[in-house]
């Protein structure tokens, strides 16, 4: 995980990523988050879980209303933002407030993107923008790392797969890709009762598969607790956030997408590790699941021409 982070910290970012890593040179509060985590105590664990799942709400309440959500004293808020490096709660308030409330609103991101796109040609741009991102990609999700994420997969039981918010567009089409090469998969979706009925069958031999982007999903904690206790490992395939979830997964696929932070990204980045993880997965365990593709292939022939 360290290595990630000094990634994050080393790589020279294009003008379109000052919004990952905040305005100038100001350190986000996700990176203060993982440069102190070693330092925080067990409640204040759970503050950090609160408002990496709830920023927004975090950033418009106050320190009471933000320790009372996760059941601690206020005085536990106000050493978590010294702890981080504020001289006040208010102070990290505010850098909740800079870093979040616009990020969390849809209509701000296309304002924003519209905002620096003045050149004659809004698709020209995007294609630049994409290409950057995945130029870079591979300089954050190494062979090595897409190997061992795999290979999990392979050896697992059942691969139960979550994500919340936009993200969810790419578990439907890892669940139909598993599926076609013989993995056996569970889709975690719906509120808090429905994903427990689904997790009710986590056992040790499975796996969890997560995406995730610009924020950590608000069960995401929960799920990681979970499959900790189980003794079930975790993989999350993320954007810039990634390096910030707190349970950290055992294993992560991150990189940043292109954009701005503050502003409208596609799904491209995180698809295209995801595709390299399947293509992975055919490739370690190549005669099932070319075998299993076939045999879908062909019932596919026989049903749609009846």
């Amino acid at each position: 995980m360290h290595d990630f982070m000094q990634k994050i910290l080393s790589c020279k970012f294009e003008k379109q990523d000052v919004g990952m890593l905040g305005a100038g040179k100001r350190k986000m509060i996700s990176e203060r988050i993982k440069s102190s985590a070693k330092k925080l105590t067990s409640a204040e664990q759970k503050l950090v879980r609160e408002l990496l799942a709830r920023p927004r709400e975090a950033a418009l309440g106050t320190a009471g209303d933000l320790a009372r959500s996760v059941g601690v004293h206020e005085a536990t808020a106000s050493r978590l933002a010294k702890k981080l490096g504020f001289e006040s709660y208010a102070l990290f308030r505010d850098m909740l407030r800079q870093e979040f409330i616009v990020k969390t609103d849809p209509a701000g991101w296309v304002r924003n993107t519209l905002a620096t796109m003045r050149g004659p040609s809004i698709l020209r741009e995007l294609i630049e923008q994409e290409a950057t991102a995945l130029t870079r990609l591979s300089g954050f999700v190494t062979d090595e790392a897409l190997s061992t994420a795999a290979a999990a997969l392979t050896r697992a039981r059942k691969v139960f797969i979550f994500a919340h918010g936009n993200a969810e567009a790419l578990v439907v089409l890892a669940d139909k890709r598993f599926r076609r090469m013989g993995l056996d998969t569970v889709v975690l979706c719906g509120d808090g009762r429905d994903l427990a009925e689904r997790l009710a069958g986590l056992e040790r031999e499975d796996i969890v598969l997560a995406f995730t982007n610009r924020r950590a999903p608000r069960h995401w904690a929960a799920l990681a607790d979970c499959a900790r206790a189980t003794g079930t490992p975790t993989i999350v395939v993320a954007d810039a956030v990634g390096p910030s979830l707190v349970p950290a997964p055992d294993h992560l696929l991150f990189a940043p997408r292109g954009g701005s932070g503050d502003a409208f990204q596609s799904l491209n980045i995180p698809m295209t590790i995801m595709n390299a993880l399947i293509l992975q997965i055919a490739q370690l365990n190549e005669p099932r699941s070319l075998d299993r593709l076939e045999r879908v292939g062909k019932l596919m022939s026989v049903l749609d021409g009846s």
